[in-house]
């Protein structure tokens, strides 16, 4: 039960993840270039640059009240717990 509830949990975490970038607007405002390729470097070039427009996220928590099934447990006996190819 606790390994299903993890997989959930990570299954969740990705997909949240996926929709949060898919939700960015992403634009270059700047080209990149290589730099030279000589003994002697003159311009060291440069990295584009990027406009990044993230969503606006509100999170905020409420309180909530789960109903928990009650669960008897009874100890099995010691004769059941005997293996009888030992």
């Amino acid at each position: 039960m606790t390994r299903l509830i993890k997989k959930s949990a990570v299954l969740a975490v990705a997909l949240a993840s996926t929709f949060a970038l898919a939700a960015c607007d992403v634009d270059q405002t700047q080209e990149g270039e290589l730099p030279d390729v000589d003994v002697e470097v003159q311009d060291a070039g440069q990295v584009p640059k990027y406009d990044v427009d993230a969503p606006d996220v509100d999170v905020g928590t409420k309180d909530v009240t789960v109903p928990v099934p009650d669960v008897d447990v009874e100890p099995a006996d010691e004769d059941e717990n005997d293996d009888p190819n030992t």
